[in-house]
């Protein structure tokens, strides 16, 4: 019996979302941050080289600056860093922008989790729920977190588990419980637990 050629391993462009992550991967996270941090519906499409178009579809889009729930100047889809008030954005500022923040955090999160490497098979899920979490907590929260240590060990159900934790806000000088946070921790976890 003769076997057919095998498929040689896709290339991406060095600097992209999905040659950081893997296209499954890159795919959850440029489709799921903008329905987390703004609630607004998105197409991608790849490239072959792995550059990836974002195409607003529905819902809310935040392309001037506002205050977010703790008060810190927010703009397109979460977007903090360098955000002041008084700023807009186009579409495709803000789909630059947003694939540059995820490249950030990916790049991050996988120099602290070998658990996330993409040649480990079945994690494109956890990789993504990670990456998501980095991006609302920061890098350093995340690679300094309970998840991350577990999802490391292979302890791949209680890293997910541990990203629950992650739900709170100082509002007011208080730290306590957002129900915005709690939900999109609750929707991590299920994403996490699909490779679990």
């Amino acid at each position: 019996m003769t076997q057919g050629p095998t498929a040689a391993p896709q290339r991406f462009r060095k600097g992209t979302l999905a040659a950081i992550v893997g296209l499954g991967s890159a795919a959850l996270l440029l489709l799921g941050v903008p329905k987390e941090e703004s609630g607004r519906t998105v197409t991608v499409d790849f490239a072959i080289d792995g550059t990836a178009h974002v195409e607003h579809v529905s819902g809310p889009q935040y392309l001037k600056a506002y205050r977010d729930v703790v008060g810190i100047p927010t703009a397109c889809d979460g977007l903090t860093a360098g955000i002041r008030m008084g700023q807009t954005y186009t579409e495709t500022q803000c789909a630059a922008l947003l694939e540059a923040e995820l490249v950030r955090h990916a790049e991050g999160v996988m120099a602290c989790s070998p658990g996330l490497a993409l040649d480990i098979p079945g994690r494109d899920n956890v990789r993504a729920a990670a990456i998501s979490l980095a991006y609302n907590i920061g890098v350093a929260g995340y690679c300094g977190s309970t998840a991350a240590r577990r999802i490391n060990a292979g302890r791949i159900r209680e890293g997910c588990d541990a990203m629950l934790a992650w739900d709170k806000a100082r509002v007011a000088g208080v730290l306590r419980p957002v129900k915005g946070l709690t939900a999109r921790r609750q929707r991590e976890r299920a994403l996490c637990l699909k490779d679990a």
